[in-house]
């Protein structure tokens, strides 16, 4: 039987969690009391764009504050990247990014903050299928025709992407180690200007998303042989995987994340991918997006963590295989 002098110790002891808990829960009902920012490094009207603008407007509606998304593009996301990790690191400033969140340490020198600790998961917000395309005449018929053709013209053929050391130029390095080919890439700053290319038959092929490219399909000037997801796009059901033609396990897609700056409390991060969570099941924002080729995700904290982990480990090892540079 404790003495009376331990007594209050250890009652307050006991009481501690419940009142940590208490705290939590009051901090992530207070969140947000104000407007909350989100910073996007890319252009208006992209696909991380799109689904900012869908489901943070949901987000909006849910926690009842103005959820305002500020795009900050240059440097290969650095500067909205930086200018969001230079807000105060409060809960009221988010960042979207996406790959090169991950790959900038690797490719890039003198960057102004550490992109591995400067900020942390909430959730991954969508990915986007990509696909690869070619020119309409170009002799390929199939994933593995197309292997078959590069193969017997080793450096011959060539594909662009958006960016450089983008997606889709990670699915193409990966494509070229898996089935031992050599292809030229050939980067350009907007998907569209791809797009544009190998429907004009400039370019022989590309590897882009599943949205990008859907107009050119529809209108019968460039087809597709495959998608690099690890499942069928809904927007495309009738185009193999590329697993399913020959390349078991291939898996490289598109995606945008949210991340909170460093020292964010927990709580509210874990409020905020809640209410994220709660926008992307919503029928509406799911139509808007899914027609446009973006699949919604909306993973807890601890799942999105592994999950980069997972890709940082992948994407690094292929910049290096590869030689890949931002040039």
């Amino acid at each position: 039987m404790p003495s009376l002098e331990r007594r209050p110790l250890l009652a307050a002891a006991l009481a501690m969690p419940a009142l940590l808990h208490g705290r939590m829960a009051s901090a992530q009902r207070a969140w947000p009391s104000r407007s909350v920012t989100i910073v996007v490094p890319y252009g208006p009207g992209g696909a991380a764009d799109t689904v900012c603008r869908a489901v943070f407007a949901r987000v909006a509606d849910i926690v009842g504050q103005p959820v305002v998304v500020d795009n900050r593009t240059g440097g290969n996301t650095v500067i909205g990247s930086q200018h969001a990790f230079q807000q105060p690191h409060d809960g009221y400033t988010f960042l979207v990014n996406s790959s090169q969140l991950l790959v900038n340490p690797v490719l890039m020198t003198n960057l102004p903050l550490d992109f591995r600790t400067a900020f942390l998961p909430v959730t991954r917000l969508a990915r986007f299928p990509q696909v690869l395309a070619v020119r309409r005449d170009f002799p390929a018929a199939s994933l593995q025709e197309f292997i078959v053709h590069a193969r017997q013209r080793p450096g011959a053929v060539n594909y662009g992407t958006p960016p450089g050391a983008g997606m889709g130029q990670m699915a193409g390095e990966l494509l070229q180690a898996r089935a031992g080919i050599r292809i030229q890439h050939v980067a350009y700053r907007l998907a569209t200007d791809a797009a544009r290319e190998v429907a004009t038959g400039t370019l022989d092929a590309v590897i882009l998303t599943t949205s990008t490219i859907n107009p050119y399909l529809q209108g019968g000037r460039v087809r597709v042989l495959g998608v690099t997801s690890a499942e069928r796009s809904p927007m495309l059901p009738d185009v193999p995987t590329f697993a399913e033609q020959g390349l078991p396990g291939f898996s490289m897609e598109d995606w945008s994340g949210l991340f909170a700056p460093s020292g964010v409390p927990q709580p509210v991060i874990a409020r905020m991918q809640a209410v994220v969570a709660e926008a992307a099941r919503d029928q509406a924002v799911i139509q808007r997006l899914s027609a446009v080729g973006s699949i919604l995700v909306a993973d807890e904290p601890a799942q999105f963590a592994s999950w980069l982990n997972e890709q940082r480990t992948l994407l690094e090892q292929l910049i290096r295989d590869a030689n890949i540079t931002l040039s």
